[in-house]
C-alpha cells in the first residue's frame, strides 16, 4: 500500500460521511497516474500554489487601488486568509481540507488587473458578461502551462468556479469555500477601509456589532463559529437567521460606505481608461501579443485572446504596458 493509499483509506475513519474523500473523486479532464505520496486535492493545491496566475495575485488589487501603504490587503492575501478560514471550518465540521484549500487557494485566480473595476471595464468594452469565477475556471483548464491547463479534478473545479455566483458546488468543501469568500472579503474590507481613514470601527450600525462583535477578530470568530456550532454532525451547512442577517446588514452597510465610496473608488475610472486603452490597442494590433499567446488566436479568435491576456495583467504590468504602448518615452540629442 502506497502512502497516497494510506491517507485515502484513513479519510474513511476520521472524515464525516458526508465530506469529499479523496478516493472518489470524479476525476481530471486528462486521465493521469496517481502519486504515490499524495491525494489528488493535495496535488491539486501543488498545482495551483506553483502556478503562475497564483504568483500574479500578489500584485492585483482587492479594493483599493495603489494604496499607499504595506498592510492593505492584495488578492493574494485575500487568498490566504479565505484558505485559513475554510480549513479552519473544514476540520471542525471533519470535511476535506485538502479539497478546501485546493478550492480557496483557486478561486481569484481569475480576477481582473484593478479589481472588480477591471471586471466592469472589460464587461462595458467587449459587451459581454465577465465574470472572475468564470475566468479562474478557464485559468485552471486552459491557460496555465501555454495552454495545457493544471487539469484539477472535477471538485476542486466545480469549487472554483462556484465560489460565487448561480452556481452552487456540491461538495461542503466548496461551500466552505463560498462562505468563507465572504466573510473574508467584507471584515478585511472593514481593516483596510479603517485604515485609508474613511471608516470607523464606531460607524457600523450597533444591531450588527451587537451580534456580531466590534473588532475585525470578534466577527470572524462570531461567523466561524455560527457555521460550526449549526452544521456539526450534519450533511449540510447552516447559519443562524439572527446571525446570516447581520452578515447581509454588513455587507449592506460596506456597499454603501466603502465600496461605492468616492475616496476608495476615485481612482477607477483611470483604471477602466487604461484597460480600454489596452483593448483596443490589442485588437488592432494583435501581432503585440505575447508570443504564447499568438497560439491562441487561431482557435479562440482575437477578442477572446486579448481578453485572457489583459484579464492576467497585473496592476503595476497593466499600467506599465499602457505606459509602454501610449507615453512618449524620454530621448536625448546627441550634439
Amino acid at each position: 500500500m502506497t502512502i497516497r493509499e494510506e491517507m485515502e483509506q484513513a479519510e474513511h475513519t476520521f472524515l464525516a460521511p458526508w465530506a469529499a474523500f479523496s478516493d472518489q473523486t470524479k476525476g481530471r479532464l486528462r486521465p493521469e497516474e496517481e502519486s504515490e505520496v499524495r491525494t489528488c486535492y493535495q496535488r491539486d493545491v501543488d498545482r495551483i500554489v506553483y502556478s503562475k496566475a497564483f504568483r500574479r495575485m500578489k500584485h492585483k488589487t482587492q479594493v483599493f487601488l495603489q494604496p499607499e501603504g504595506d498592510h492593505y490587503r492584495t488578492r493574494l492575501t485575500h487568498t490566504l486568509e479565505v484558505m485559513r478560514i475554510s480549513r479552519t471550518i473544514a476540520r471542525a465540521l471533519r470535511l476535506n481540507e485538502d479539497l478546501t484549500e485546493a478550492i480557496a487557494f483557486g478561486h481569484d485566480l481569475g480576477h481582473t488587473p484593478f479589481g472588480h473595476a477591471g471586471e466592469k471595464a472589460l464587461q462595458e468594452i467587449t459587451g459581454k458578461p465577465f465574470h472572475h469565477n468564470e475566468q479562474s475556471l478557464r485559468v485552471v483548464d486552459l491557460l496555465e502551462k501555454d495552454g495545457e491547463g493544471l487539469n484539477l479534478c472535477y471538485e476542486t473545479r466545480m469549487g472554483i468556479v462556484g465560489h460565487t455566483g448561480d452556481r452552487i458546488p456540491e461538495t461542503l468543501e466548496g461551500q466552505i469555500v463560498r462562505m468563507a469568500d465572504r466573510i473574508a472579503y467584507i471584515n478585511h474590507d472593514i481593516d483596510d477601509a479603517r485604515r485609508a481613514g474613511i471608516l470607523r470601527n464606531e460607524d457600523i450600525p450597533r444591531s450588527i456589532t451587537d451580534l456580531l462583535g466590534l473588532t475585525h477578530s470578534e466577527r470572524i470568530n462570531t461567523l466561524v463559529m455560527d457555521i460550526i456550532e449549526c452544521s456539526r454532525e450534519k450533511n449540510k451547512l447552516e447559519r443562524t437567521p439572527e446571525i446570516e442577517k447581520a452578515m447581509e446588514d454588513l455587507r449592506d452597510f460596506m456597499f454603501e460606505r466603502v465600496y461605492r465610496n468616492p475616496v476608495a473608488k476615485g481612482e477607477e475610472h483611470k483604471a477602466k481608461d487604461i484597460i480600454g486603452a489596452l483593448y483596443e490597442h490589442y485588437i488592432s494590433h494583435p501581432d503585440d501579443l505575447p508570443p504564447d499567446f499568438q497560439p491562441q488566436l487561431s482557435f479562440d479568435g482575437i477578442e477572446r485572446t486579448v481578453l485572457d491576456y489583459i484579464a492576467g495583467m497585473t496592476d503595476k504590468y497593466a499600467v506599465y504596458k499602457f505606459s509602454e504602448i501610449f507615453i512618449p518615452t524620454a530621448w536625448q540629442v546627441r550634439g
